[in-house]
């Protein structure tokens, strides 16, 4: 498999993984219009230099080498919320005393706040589910820290992604039934996709600014609160993994987790080793004993990532094959990232 980075031409295939997606997956609706944008948007954001007034978006493809079918998608958005207003809840507490009565009071809030404008958030992680074996998932999954490795220039200290929150039998969101509904009158569905496809202006006009009280809600709308969708518990956990944590922040649709980390501290990113091309060669020797490396070619405008094995020696320089050296389009002497696969 080879990832690199989505092109204008890619837009059929992605409409097609978007017909293969769930609802809640808000970064890869089924209009293609929005594709369209989120492609030309693409190519900006690598045809320019570092961005600090808007948001820049990098989709990763995961392209099958023989038939060129592009099978999954990872993306990147940095500095969310500079073009368009970016909102979540956030859980706090307010304490009160009565000295009259002797009675300490304490309530749940929701805020809705901006505290992510300006950071960069994981999108659109989507693998077919035929291809989630051999280290397919793990690869498109830890490919992007890897990019984010080798342009550190391009992303915030703070890293996040919101996870899909829970949805009863019937595909309904009890958070949003009882709270976003109240205000809106839309079905999640429709409100989650209206965010996605025209931005999140209607939530701005329409959403009170008040704090909700927790004590105000029914029952089944807080207990879903920061409670990841049973398909979504994987990429929970997998995030977890790489050392991003639970705060208190959730999606306000369908109160789903924001998971967060400093940038610096996400593991995969800790693991990569930027080494040089000392040679390459027709074959590599007992290259079922070397390390599966993910390995990435640098070059933001024409990036490519594969799964390779890779001799490092004492002084952490790096042979790879030719046809490992031809799929990422590179030659002796050049800088390359490695990431190896658990």
């Amino acid at each position: 498999m080879i990832i690199r980075m989505a092109t204008e031409a890619d837009l059929s295939a992605l409409l097609k993984l978007s017909a293969l997606l769930p609802p809640g997956m808000t970064s890869m609706p089924f209009d293609k219009s929005t594709w369209e944008k989120k492609l030309d948007l693409v190519q900006a954001s690598i045809q320019t230099e570092v961005i600090h007034d808007s948001e820049a978006v990098y989709l990763l493809v995961m392209e099958h080498p023989d038939s060129g079918e592009i099978v999954g998608t990872a993306g990147i958005v940095a500095g969310v919320g500079l073009t368009r207003p970016f909102y979540n809840y956030k859980l706090s507490k307010e304490s009160k005393y009565s000295e009259q009565l002797d009675l300490h009071v304490t309530n749940n809030l929701l805020n809705l706040v901006n505290d992510f404008t300006g950071e960069t958030e994981l999108i659109s992680l989507f693998l077919r589910p035929e291809y989630r074996m051999n280290n397919g998932g793990q690869f498109l999954s830890r490919c992007r820290y890897v990019f984010m490795s080798d342009f550190p220039e391009r992303f915030s200290d703070t890293v996040f992604a919101e996870i899909r929150g829970w949805l009863d039998e019937s595909e309904k969101s009890p958070f949003w039934e009882c709270l976003g509904r109240k205000f809106f009158n839309l079905p999640f569905a429709r409100a989650d996709f209206i965010s996605a496809v025209n931005g999140s202006q209607f939530i701005s006009d329409l959403m009170p600014r008040f704090p909700v009280y927790l004590e105000l809600l029914p029952e089944e709308a807080v207990a879903v609160i920061g409670k990841p969708h049973e398909d979504a518990v994987p990429a929970r956990k997998l995030l977890e993994r790489e050392g991003f944590n639970y705060h208190g922040t959730i999606d306000i649709f369908d109160a789903g987790p924001v998971m967060e980390c400093n940038r610096s501290s996400i593991q995969s990113i800790e693991e990569c080793r930027l080494l040089t091309v000392k040679a390459v060669a027709a074959s590599l020797p007992d290259s079922e004993k070397l390390p599966m490396c993910i390995i990435s070619n640098r070059r933001l405008a024409d990036y490519r990532l594969i799964v390779a094995p890779v001799l490092i020696d004492e002084q952490g320089e790096a042979t790879i094959s030719e046809a490992d050296a031809a799929r990422l389009g590179v030659s002796a002497s050049a800088e390359i990232q490695t990431l190896e696969i658990r």
